[in-house]
């Protein structure tokens, strides 16, 4: 790019879908013709077999239409504000999903690789505690709803201004 050329407009793609994601295709579409990305971070996150004492057998996740992709908008475009960044994106399934399927993805492109860094673990950590998804599990000793735990309310209270 030459230097009297703007830099390309950021981007958000956020998505919240039944199926599954392919992290290489989603990778390559937030960095396609984007030649002022210097990093991508990323983080995907995966449903565990246990949880606590339990082991489980699937996970459900339920979500509010709308309000969910709004949600999901309005803290990547927080991450645009805080960094400067070419791109974010987040990927999100809803529904029945068995240990080892994909539940999440998100992801922050910059020139520079710190900005993506902490981009990507600002984007999990407000996911993870302003979503509006449920998690349902089912286990050995049947269904449960999941918790909010305090560990992401400390992990995401790390990015608040004192």
């Amino acid at each position: 790019m030459c230097a009297d050329q703007p830099a390309a407009s950021p981007i958000t793609i956020v998505r919240v879908q039944r199926e599954d994601f392919d992290t290489g295709a989603c990778m390559e579409e937030l960095t396609r013709a984007r030649h002022d990305i210097g990093g991508v971070a990323s983080f995907v996150g995966l449903v565990r077999d246990i949880h606590g004492d339990r082991h489980v057998d699937a996970l459900t996740l339920e979500h509010f239409p709308g309000m969910t992709e709004r949600e999901l908008t309005r803290i990547a475009h927080d991450a645009h504000a805080r960094w400067p960044l070419a791109a974010t994106m987040i990927v999100h399934r809803y529904g029945r999903m068995e240990p080892g399927e994909r539940i999440v993805l998100c992801a922050a492109a910059s020139a520079h690789r710190q900005a993506a860094f902490d981009a990507c673990a600002y984007l999990i950590d407000f996911l993870k505690t302003k979503a509006p998804f449920w998690k349902l599990e089912e286990t050995d000793a049947g269904e449960r709803w999941v918790e909010g735990r305090t560990s992401d309310e400390a992990a995401a209270a790390r990015w608040t201004k004192p």
